[in-house]
């Protein structure tokens, strides 16, 4: 029997990666934006990580007239009042991981280690091509480093410190990332509400 299909609303190859992993075993297929043909033009510019996730899926799944997922996450420092939040990915002119990652790390020099706490926080949304069924939550606590520490993952990964494990995201092998992340915990809910509901 064929795997239902799920349209996971990103272009973003490590993201699919990190959530293809988490999905396994459910009986669901997700299909990535970058795989398919004609895709749908999404401008993120919420003010919310669930607003950006609900628009992603929403948009999608109308467009292809199959259910989707979206996914907004990002990277919450209190030192900074929140940022870079929601434009995470924007947060520098270039919008590279490095040029983030710098413009990160300025800005929190001379802050003390105890003052330099941190979330991911991740918001996955579940649409109809009618409506949103379904957001999901995930978050994860950590510290931001002086300096990036290890080659693995992406985005903020190399300077966001796991104190329980010692190593920062980007050092991590992903199946222990993938077990206590802020995406593996919003993609686990998505999962188990999919497998309990049986919607799609």
């Amino acid at each position: 029997m064929r795997p239902k299909e799920i349209i996971f609303a990103t272009y973003n190859r490590g993201k699919f990666r990190e959530v293809k992993k988490i999905l396994q075993g459910s009986g669901y297929k997700i299909v990535p934006l970058f795989s398919l043909k004609g895709v749908p033009s999404i401008k993120e510019g919420e003010e919310s990580f669930s607003a950006n996730a609900a628009k992603k899926a929403l948009i999608t799944a109308k467009f292809y007239k199959k259910w989707a997922v979206g996914e907004d996450s990002g990277l919450v420092v209190n030192f900074l009042g929140g940022l870079p939040g929601v434009k995470s990915a924007r947060f520098s002119k270039k919008g590279t991981d490095e040029s983030n990652i710098r413009k990160l790390l300025k800005m929190m020099e001379g802050v003390p280690w105890k003052e330099r706490r941190a979330q991911f926080i991740c918001k996955v949304a579940l649409a109809s091509p009618k409506k949103v069924v379904r957001t999901f939550t995930g978050r994860c606590s950590g510290f931001i480093t002086f300096v990036p520490q290890g080659r693995g993952g992406y985005g903020y990964d190399p300077v966001f410190f796991i104190p329980q494990h010692e190593k920062t995201f980007a050092e991590l092998p992903l199946r222990m990332k993938n077990t206590i992340s802020h995406r593996y915990k919003a993609f686990s809910k998505l999962k188990a509400f999919l497998e309990k509901s049986g919607v799609v």
